[in-house]
C-alpha cells in the first residue's frame, strides 16, 4: 500500500457528538448501497463509531447520551437484520438494551 499510514485515523479525537454524527452517517449510507459487502463494512464502522461515542461518554462522565448511543445501535441492528444478519443483529439489540 503506497499510503498506508500515512494519514492517521481521528477517530480518537472525536467528540461524542461527533462520534455520534460519524456513526449515523454510516448507517445512512448503509441502508442505502445495494452492495452488501459495502453495507456490512459501513456496519463495522458503524459499530466502532458507536463504541467510540460510548467512551467518549464515559470519559465524559455523561451518561445522558447512552439513550442516544442506544438507539444508534437498534439502528445498527435493524440495518443488520434487514440484511440477514439476525445472529449479529441480537447481539448489537444486548447492547443498546445494556445501555437502556
Amino acid at each position: 500500500m503506497i499510503f498506508g499510514g500515512v494519514i492517521s485515523s481521528p477517530r480518537g479525537n472525536l467528540s461524542l457528538q461527533q462520534a455520534l454524527e460519524v456513526a449515523n452517517t454510516y448507517l445512512d449510507h448503509a441502508g442505502k448501497t445495494q452492495d452488501v459487502d459495502i453495507a456490512l463494512l459501513f456496519c463495522h464502522d458503524t459499530e466502532a463509531s458507536l463504541i467510540q461515542a460510548g467512551k467518549a461518554a464515559k470519559h465524559a462522565n455523561n451518561n445522558s447520551m447512552d439513550h442516544e448511543i442506544a438507539f444508534g445501535y437498534i439502528r445498527l441492528g435493524r440495518v443488520l437484520a434487514i440484511r440477514g444478519y439476525r445472529k449479529e443483529a441480537q447481539a448489537i439489540y444486548k447492547k443498546a438494551e445494556k445501555l437502556g
